[in-house]
């Protein structure tokens, strides 16, 4: 592998090319999903290929291959630079990268059990097991249940001589139960909250999802029997298992730089979080903490470095409630006067060129050990919600609204009736600055998803996003009723 990399670089410096990086990257997919009593899909994939990215006189260039032979890589090597050169006509600005240090290293995933060495018949029991017992549970109707494992062997090399071999595996198991009332023809879902995760097969074992099943099936059927939930200003106390898309939506894309730029703003959108708000704009209360993090335990983006051979690392985009950075590449850095880049170069195959990812960005838990309980003690009338649900927020990603899996009522500092069809609305930073209570590190918890979209053409990024549990003041609720 070493020698095809060498090969490429010294091929694209032959041909023009002041800086080279080589990827030969192998992917796998596996997946499996169940339905009630039967196995609906099973499929096992991959893919392997190289991807070669040159710059020529400050100009992008890149090609691939699937076929990584000797004969292939100068011939790859040659075509990337030909499209650099070909891209300099319309080229507004040259690239200029920032410094990188040089690495060799070997870095993987800490996991325990590989999940592709795990016999299928053992993951379809599993599916079936579940969907068995959320089935056992009266008014459940449906049960569907599925597991997704995903291994990345990547190598890169570079003309700023670095050397890397990285094995990346995540995991996500998933279920979700429906119940039905038969006479209105009523419906409602509950998922179980488990979030994909970067770790082995361990991880699916130790969640003992089928265990769960009765209790996720339980609280569906709660859910159809709930009173819709009444419009108006409450405090919301969140479980991170509802807040990390908040998260992702509010906090993650708007600190892109790219898109704060206006470069993502004819597909993904634009960011109110514009470069002259750095340092000045008051994002959320004094409390709030947002760090971007690629060495996260078991975070869906957390790399030992990334596509640009960046090591990765922490930082801080919010900082006692002020907006203070945001994520970059080693292309983007100078864009606002930094010198070296944060480490979000990403690329979703082999035949897709880098480019910034979000990584995990997760907000801090309060330094005192603070439960859920304690938080909503100090709520008069509010609502307590778990789980994630449906979402919409605008294209600079500022005003929003989110629903959620499960709702409880919350009068005079307990816990009362569940209730239904809610959403919560807001600004970003109305909500963030009505931000007035965090759980203790006890409280903080990990969740993600596997399928963040972003550019054109299209990739996908596996990223997460941890948080304690989180009070907030005066939130504007909504009834998302809908007459049957």
């Amino acid at each position: 592998m070493n020698e095809l990399a060498a090969l490429g670089l010294e091929a694209a410096r032959s041909a023009g090319a002041g800086y080279a990086d080589v990827r030969i990257n192998r992917y796998r997919n596996q997946r499996l999903a169940a339905r009630e009593d039967h196995l609906t899909a099973i499929s096992d994939e991959e893919s392997y290929g190289m991807g070669i990215r040159v710059l020529v006189k400050g100009t992008w260039g890149f090609a691939a291959s699937s076929r990584v032979t000797r004969e292939e890589v100068p011939r790859v090597a040659a075509l990337a630079v030909a499209t650099a050169k070909a891209n300099v006509a319309g080229r507004s600005e040259a690239v200029r990268l920032v410094p990188v240090e040089r690495y060799e290293d070997v870095w993987q995933t800490p996991y325990v059990k590989d999940p592709f060495e795990v016999p299928l018949d053992r993951k379809v029991e599993l599916l079936l097991a579940i969907n068995r017992e959320a089935l056992r549970v009266k008014g459940a109707k449906y049960c569907s249940s599925s597991l997704h494992f995903v291994r990345e062997d990547k190598s890169f090399a570079s003309t700023a001589g670095t050397l890397l071999s990285q094995t990346l595996v995540r995991c996500n198991p998933a279920y979700t139960v429906t119940a039905v009332d038969g006479k209105t023809g009523r419906f409602a879902t509950r998922s179980h909250d488990i979030p994909p995760a970067a770790y082995g097969y361990e991880y699916v074992e130790e969640a003992h999802l089928a265990d769960a099943a009765g209790r996720i099936a339980e609280e569906a059927v709660q859910k159809l029997r709930a009173r819709p939930a009444g419009a108006g200003r409450k405090d919301l106390v969140l479980h991170p298992s509802n807040l990390w898309l908040t998260i992702h939506e509010s906090v993650g894309h708007p600190t892109e730089l790219d898109r704060a730029l206006g470069y993502e703003a004819n597909f993904a959108g634009t960011s109110f979080a514009t470069p002259d708000k750095l340092g000045k704009l008051r994002f959320g209360s004094p409390r709030v903490n947002f760090i971007a993090d690629r060495i996260l335990p078991g975070g869906l983006a957390t790399v030992g470095y990334d596509d640009d051979g960046v090591k990765a690392r922490r930082w801080h985009l919010v900082k006692d409630g002020l907006f203070v950075d945001y994520q970059t590449t080693r292309e983007q850095a100078r864009w606002i006067g930094q010198n070296s880049s944060k480490g979000c170069a990403h690329a979703d195959s082999w035949a897709s060129i880098p480019f910034q990812r979000m990584p995990n960005v997760s907000l801090l838990p309060g330094t005192a050990a603070r439960s859920a309980e304690e938080l909503i003690a100090e709520v008069k009338d509010g609502i307590y919600i778990v789980g994630d649900g449906s979402y919409s927020i605008d294209q600079q990603r500022y005003n929003f609204q989110f629903s959620g899996q499960s709702f409880r009522e919350i009068r005079d500092g307990k816990l009362g009736d569940a209730l239904r069809d809610l959403a919560y609305q807001s600004n970003t930073t109305e909500f963030w600055n009505a931000c007035d209570g965090l759980g203790g590190p006890e409280t903080w918890m990990t969740h993600g998803t596997f399928y963040d979209g972003k550019g054109e053409p299209g990739q996908v990024n596996a990223v997460s996003h941890a948080s304690p549990v989180a009070r907030f003041r005066g939130i504007n609720v909504l009834s998302t009723e809908r007459k049957l």
